[in-house]
C-alpha cells in the first residue's frame, strides 16, 4: 500500500538533496512535490491545501541542524505532519466497568463489514476480552450464516434469531444475553445497503437508541480514496459514530481515506484490515502508518505481529542454535511457516526499514522461491534435515531430493549452498559481526546484497539520518566503531 504515494514524495526529497540550507526557492519546489503526490493519493483539496500550508510553514522557519542535510529535516517536517493529520495518537477502543461494552458496526455493503465485525472479536479476544457477535443483517443473503461460521472459526459466539425476527429486538436481546452470560464487549454487526438510504439510517438510531453503544464504528473501504473521509461524515451527522475502520488497506490504496478520515470526519481510525484472513486487523498508529508512507517501514507493529505467534522458550533454544551454527533445515522450516502464520512475505517485507522499493514481481519470485526451498527440505529425511553438511558430500542424496521434490539437482546444490552461507553470516551476526547479505533460500531475486537494516534515505538503523530524530552524521560513524553486540 501507498507505493505510488511513496515515490512521489521521495521526488519531493531528492529537490533538496545536495542542497546545503533550506531556503525558500527549494521549499517551493519540494513543497510542490508534495501538493502534487497528496492530489494522486485522492487525498480531500481542503486537507491537501492545510497540509501543504503547515509543511511550507515551518520548513521556512526551520534551522538547519548541523550534520542534517536539508532533505532530511524535511522529511523530518512532512513526518510530523502527517502524523498530526491522521490524529497525533492511536484512539483504543472504549472498554466500561461494567459490562458489557457495546459496540456497533456500521456501513456500506462490500465494504467486509461483517468480516470485520468478526476480526474486531478475535482482536478482543487475543487481549483477553470475552466477546458475543449479534447478527442483524436479515436482509442480505446468508449474511447471518457468514457470521455464525466466522464466529466458529474463531470460537466466538454468535447471538441471532433468524432472517424474521426485528433487527432493532435482535440488538435488544442479544445485548441482554451478553449481559447474562457476563461477556465482556457484544458487537453488533447491522444491515448494509448499496448506497446510503433513510430507510437504512432510521434502522440505525432505532438500534442504536435502544441499546445505547459505547462505540459506533463505520466500516469504510480504504480503496474509495476521500470518498471514505465524506461517507464517514455523513454517517457522523446523521447517527454520530465514535470511529473508524477502513478495510483493504492490502489492496491499491492511494493513501487518501487514511490522510482524510480524520481531518474531514472529526472522527479517529481506530483500526484497518490489511488482509482477508481473520486475524488481519491492526489498531491505527498515526505515527507508525506515516513511517509506512514515508517508505521508513513500521518495525513495532512487526515486533506485536512477532510476539502474538512466537513462543519465547523456542526463541531462545533458536537464538542457542544460530550463535553456535546449529540452525538446521528443520529450523528454517519452523521459520518459513512462522512466517506465513504473520501476514504475506510482501506485508512483512514492507515494514521493514529500507524494504519498500522491493518490487511485487521481486515478492512473488520470493514467494515462489520459498514455496521451492519448502518443498525440497520435505523431501529430506530427518538426519538430513538434522545435518545439512550430509547433503553437501552426496551427489546421490541430492539427486533423491531432486527427484522426490520435482526440481533439478542444480537446484537442489543451489539452496544448500545458500543455506549454508546464511547460517555462517547469521552466526556472525550472533556475534556482533554484520557482513553484507548473501542471497537467503527462498530470496533470490528480493535484493540479496542489500543490508536488512537500511532505508532509502541514507539508512542504517531505524533513528539514524533520513528519519525522524535521526543521528546526525559524525554520530553513526562512532556507534559503528564501537559496535552493537550480541543480538
Amino acid at each position: 500500500m501507498f507505493e505510488a504515494l511513496s515515490d512521489r514524495l521521495e521526488s519531493a526529497w531528492k529537490t533538496l538533496r545536495g542542497q546545503d540550507k533550506i531556503s525558500e526557492t527549494n521549499v517551493k519546489e519540494a513543497v510542490r512535490e508534495v501538493r502534487r503526490a497528496l492530489l494522486e493519493a485522492d487525498v480531500n483539496l481542503q486537507v491537501v491545501k492545510d497540509f501543504v500550508a503547515g509543511v511550507e510553514t515551518k520548513a521556512q522557519g526551520a534551522e538547519v541542524i548541523k550534520g542534517v542535510r536539508p532533505d532530511q529535516q524535511f522529511i523530518e517536517i512532512v513526518y510530523n505532519e502527517l502524523v498530526q493529520i491522521m490524529g497525533d495518537t492511536n484512539a483504543p477502543l472504549a472498554e466500561v466497568e461494567t459490562a458489557p461494552t457495546i459496540v456497533l458496526m456500521a456501513g456500506l455493503q462490500g465494504t467486509g463489514k461483517t468480516t470485520a465485525t468478526a476480526k474486531l472479536a478475535l482482536h478482543l479476544r487475543k487481549e483477553n476480552r470475552s466477546t458475543m457477535l449479534v447478527a442483524t443483517d436479515v436482509y442480505r443473503p446468508a449474511a447471518i450464516d457468514q457470521l455464525m461460521t466466522l464466529g466458529k472459526q474463531i470460537n466466538v459466539p454468535v447471538f441471532e434469531l433468524g432472517k424474521d425476527a426485528n433487527p432493532v429486538e435482535i440488538a435488544r436481546q442479544g445485548v441482554a444475553q451478553a449481559k447474562a452470560e457476563g461477556i465482556n464487549t457484544v458487537i453488533i454487526d447491522t444491515a448494509g445497503r448499496l448506497q446510503i438510504d433513510q430507510d437504512m439510517m432510521a434502522e440505525l438510531a432505532q438500534i442504536k437508541d435502544v441499546v445505547q453503544p459505547h462505540e459506533v464504528l463505520l466500516v469504510v473501504d480504504a480503496m474509495t480514496g476521500q470518498e471514505a473521509a465524506n461517507l464517514t461524515r455523513t454517517f457522523h451527522e446523521q447517527i454520530g459514530i465514535t470511529g473508524a475502520i477502513l478495510t483493504k488497506m492490502d489492496g491499491d490504496t492511494r493513501g487518501g481515506a487514511a490522510l482524510s478520515v480524520r481531518q474531514i470526519s472529526g472522527q479517529p481510525i481506530k483500526f484497518i484490515g490489511t488482509g482477508e484472513k481473520v486475524e488481519a486487523l491492526q489498531p491505527f498508529y498515526p505515527d507508525r502508518m506515516a513511517s509506512r508512507i514515508l517508505g521508513m517501514g513500521d518495525v513495532l507493529t512487526l515486533v506485536e505481529k512477532a510476539r502474538e505467534e512466537v513462543d519465547l522458550l523456542e526463541a531462545e533454544k533458536m537464538q542457542e542454535k544460530i550463535l553456535t551454527a546449529q540452525f538446521d533445515f528443520t529450523d528454517f522450516l519452523k521459520q518459513t511457516r512462522l512466517l506465513k502464520t504473520m501476514g504475506s512475505l510482501g506485508g512483512i517485507m514492507k515494514m521493514i526499514p529500507g524494504m519498500n522499493k522491493i518490487s511485487s514481481d521481486q515478492l512473488e519470485k520470493g514467494e515462489s522461491e520459498l514455496k521451492k526451498a519448502e518443498s525440497m527440505i520435505n523431501s529430506m529425511t530427518v538426519e538430513e534435515r538434522k545435518n545439512p553438511d550430509l547433503l553437501s558430500s552426496s551427489p546421490s542424496r541430492r539427486r533423491r531430493i531432486a527427484k522426490g521434490a520435482g526440481f533439478s539437482e542444480a537446484d537442489v546444490s543451489d539452496l544448500i549452498s545458500k543455506f549454508q552461507k546464511m547460517r555462517s553470516m547469521m552466526q556472525m551476526m550472533g556475534q556482533g559481526q554484520f557482513p553484507g547479505m548473501p542471497g537467503m533460500p527462498g530470496m533470490a531475486g528480493m535484493g540479496g546484497g542489500m543490508n536488512p537494516m537500511g532505508n532509502p534515505y541514507g539508512g542504517g538503523q531505524p533513528g539514524w539520518r533520513g528519519q525522524p530524530g535521526g543521528t546526525p552524521k559524525k554520530k553513526k560513524k562512532e556507534k559503528k566503531k564501537k559496535g552493537f553486540g550480541t543480538l
